[in-house]
This record gives C-alpha cells, structure tokens and sequence, in this order.
C-alpha cells in the first residue's frame, strides 16, 4: 500500500503557533502610543514660551530751525561836531572929531551979458508948433447899385413864332396836356438850351413842344441898356377841339 501523506496541521494549531507573535506587536504598538502620548502630555504641560515683542521707540524730530536773520548793524554816531568859540568882535575905535575947515568967502557975482548967440540958441530951442494934420482922404463914391434885369420874352407880336404841330397819334389817342419848357435865352434873342420842367404825361408831346420852343425867337432880357443872357419858363398846352 502506499504510504499515507502527512496530516496536515488543524487550524487551531496554527492560530496557537501564531498567537505570540500577534501578541508582541500589538504590545510594541501599544508601547509606542503610550510613549507619544506621555510625549504629547509633557510637551503639553510645559509652557510654551512665545517670543517678546521688541518695543517701538518713536522719536520726534523737530524741523530744522531758520537761522535768525542777521540784525542790521548800526552805523556808528558821527561824533559831536565841537562848536568853536566865535571871536569877539573888534571894539571899534571912536572916531577923532572932524577940523572944522574954514568957509569960503562969497564971490560978488559977474555981470551978466546977454551974446546975440546964446540968443540965437534959445530961440533955436524954443519948442517948435505942431503940424496940423492931413486932411481926410475923400472916401469913394459908392458903386451904382446894378440896374434890375428884364426877363426875356417870347410873347411878342412881332416875333412870329409857330404854334407846335399836334402829333397825329396823339390825336387819335385823344392826349391832351400842358409841357412847361425852361429856355436859356441868349443875349441875339436865341434859344441856347431847352430843358423840360413838367411834363405832359405823353413823350409825343413834349417832343412836339420841344421842337417847336427850338425854332423860336425871343426878346433877350436887358440890364438897363444891354441885352443879356437869362432863363424863361415856356409853357406850351396841348387841347384838342371840342373837349
């Protein structure tokens, strides 16, 4: 027959085996806890000793002082001007009486003779008579006053001026009005310039007027005696028959 195996141990048995060695670390970690622990009391009980704080001196600094102005110095006193003694002034002497001087003997006075040229002289020197004065210059007669101007004419029978021509438009528009004309006439009796003062309110007519004034002969003004150059007003009327 074979032979029989080994039994193999039961496990009681080998929890028996394992049971001391079980109990020796749980003891070592029980020793190691307590020793920490006394470590952690003692530590604990101890006082901790913190740190001082150092203290904080604070000094106050005071600003720098201005220096002190310098003090003007005073400008040393002239001495005393030492006043003199005026000298006495000099005692005047008294002065010796004046000699009495002898008075002269009057003269008996000379004749006086007149010479013909002191004569002459006086007469000479006697004062002269003022010369009368000149008689007044006759003032010049006054101007003539200028003699008044008569106005020229144009009136005049003699003269024979045409009327103006009626424009024959202006007939058959039935225009109708007065031109007032001014007319410088000359010294020859001449209209020189022919100005229109007023109007007739239609050119035609004024033109008509105008050129009729033109062809006219005038009276020239005088001043007394000459025939001078002078203006006249001319009115010239335009009216149509039967209005």
């Amino acid at each position: 027959m074979p032979p029989r195996a080994a039994a193999s141990p039961r496990p009681g048995v080998r929890l028996a085996a394992r049971a001391p060695g079980r109990i020796a670390l749980a003891s070592l970690v029980a020793l190691t806890h307590a020793a920490g622990l006394g470590a952690l009391v003692h530590f604990g009980m101890s006082k901790i000793e913190m740190p001082q704080p150092m203290p904080v001196q604070v000094a106050l600094i005071s600003a720098p002082q201005a220096a002190p102005e310098p003090q003007p110095v005073a400008a040393p006193e002239p001495p005393p001007q030492v006043q003199r003694p005026e000298p006495p002034p000099p005692k005047s002497r008294p002065k010796p009486p004046p000699e009495p001087r002898p008075k002269p003997v009057a003269k008996p006075p000379a004749p006086v003779t007149e010479s013909p040229t002191a004569l002459t002289q006086a007469a000479e020197a006697a004062p002269t008579p003022p010369a009368p004065a000149p008689a007044a210059a006759p003032r010049p007669a006054p101007a003539a006053a200028p003699a008044p101007i008569t106005a020229a004419r144009f009136d005049a029978a003699y003269l024979n001026n045409p009327a103006p021509a009626y424009p024959m438009l202006s007939r058959r528009m039935r225009e109708e009005g007065q031109v007032m004309l001014r007319v410088l006439v000359s010294a020859d009796g001449l209209p020189a310039r022919i100005e229109l003062r007023t109007s007739a309110g239609s050119e035609r007519l004024d033109r008509a007027a105008q050129d009729a004034v033109a062809r006219w002969r005038f009276v020239p003004a005088r001043q007394g005696e000459h025939p001078v150059e002078a203006w006249v007003l001319v009115p010239i009327v335009f009216k149509l028959q039967g209005n």
